[in-house]
């Protein structure tokens, strides 16, 4: 009963964090919630972004910021790719000032910031805006 009651509780706090918009999954702020600080949920969202990573499919990691334009640009483009593609890919979006632990883990150092993971590793990286056509052939080459 208890492990049952925990597993719950451990999937509610995911769903809290993570969300799916335009087809992208989006990471949301994983260290606060409402007025209380909750210290092991990067820990959840980490083994479940570790997860998603590790996927025999390509993953695009988005690592984006709200304030920056070209991150702007980047979401109508990626809402694209996602259409094109459709589950031959997963796209997240990571915003880095919400998830400063994210972004340090995969040294991002500007916004946007893009990193395409097969089996847990990063086959391609690039930062700044990447065109539509672009990205899907880089996502094609690694299916």
């Amino acid at each position: 009963m208890y492990i049952r009651y925990m597993r719950h509780y451990f999937q509610a706090i995911e769903q809290h964090f993570i969300r799916i918009n335009d087809g992208c999954i989006v990471i949301r702020d994983i260290q606060k919630r409402g007025k209380k600080r909750i210290h092991s949920n990067f820990k959840i969202n980490h083994m479940t972004f570790n997860e998603m990573i590790h996927s025999d499919k390509p993953v695009l990691v988005d690592f984006f910021a709200e304030w920056c334009g070209p991150c702007k640009m980047m979401s109508p483009i990626l809402k694209e790719v996602k259409d094109s593609l459709g589950d031959e890919v997963t796209i997240i979006k990571v915003d880095v000032d919400k998830n400063p632990q994210a972004a340090a883990a995969y040294q991002v150092q500007g916004v946007p910031t893009l990193i395409v993971f097969k089996n847990g590793k990063p086959l391609w990286r690039q930062s700044g805006v990447v065109p539509k056509n672009g990205l899907i052939n880089i996502l094609q080459q690694f299916k």
